[in-house]
């Protein structure tokens, strides 16, 4: 799945990687719990469903 994120975020790419890395894994841990980031390619967030896996 692919999503996006605001703009402020992506400004942190730059400057601050790894804050930018912690910030997108938690909005997207709040938002789409059971998702997780797979990679960050501007403008999308690619997202793996990992909903059931660990059934």
């Amino acid at each position: 799945m692919k999503s996006m994120i605001r703009q402020e975020l992506w400004e942190l790419v730059k400057d601050q990687p790894q804050r930018f890395k912690q910030e997108v894994k938690d909005y997207f841990a709040r938002t789409y719990p059971g998702f997780t980031v797979v990679r960050a390619h501007y403008p999308f967030i690619y997202l793996r469903d990992d909903r059931g896996r660990n059934s």
